[in-house]
């Protein structure tokens, strides 16, 4: 049924739009399972492509979720400074080896369980980050890249341990962590 909305929303034909995935293992003090990403490659498919490279290479294996904020989003993928050995205190600020995406911005809202590209205020600043929605945020339509929606484990996802709201969202202490990230079809 999601998918065939989505088609009718991107004016695309109805059929099989969602051909690639993310199964991602969550591990940390508050989610341990793991999450179903269908991502959608006609909508972004330079975005689509990156995040499945780091995937297939391993990057994001052991990367924290270094920005949860409650009723928003839980932010993760600096595959540069947030995972174990790195500086807790960087993590947001870095990205893959690989450039910086120009946006592929579409008309799919930010809604509960919609993945979207991490960027700075450069709309063409998007990287390796991203983030899962915890709610709807329609101040983020159409501004950030949708990558995908979660289909199965938002349970887990709504368990990832939460960061200080007065401090932007930053982990107190250990951070849930994607231990794998494994590319499915």
């Amino acid at each position: 049924m999601r998918k065939l909305a989505l088609s009718v929303v991107l004016g695309l034909m109805a059929g099989p739009a969602l051909a690639t995935g993310l199964d991602i293992e969550i591990a940390g003090e508050g989610a341990n399972g793991t999450v179903h990403v269908d991502l959608f490659e006609e909508v972004a498919p330079q975005h689509v492509e990156r995040i499945t490279t780091l995937a297939g290479e391993g990057a994001y294996d052991g990367v924290w979720f270094h920005r949860v904020i409650d009723g928003f989003m839980a932010q993760t993928g600096d595959v540069e400074f947030g995972k174990e050995g790195g500086d807790m205190r960087m993590a947001g600020r870095g990205g893959s080896s690989y450039p910086n995406l120009p946006a592929e911005f579409s008309q799919i809202p930010f809604t509960r369980g919609i993945v979207g590209m991490a960027r700075s205020q450069d709309p063409d600043s998007a990287n390796s980050q991203f983030f899962i929605m915890f709610a709807p945020a329609p101040s983020l339509d159409e501004a950030y890249t949708v990558v995908g929606e979660v289909t199965s484990g938002m349970e887990v996802v709504d368990q990832i341990k939460r960061g200080s709201r007065s401090a932007n969202g930053a982990i107190v202490g250990a951070p849930d962590r994607m231990v794998k990230v494994t590319v499915t079809e």
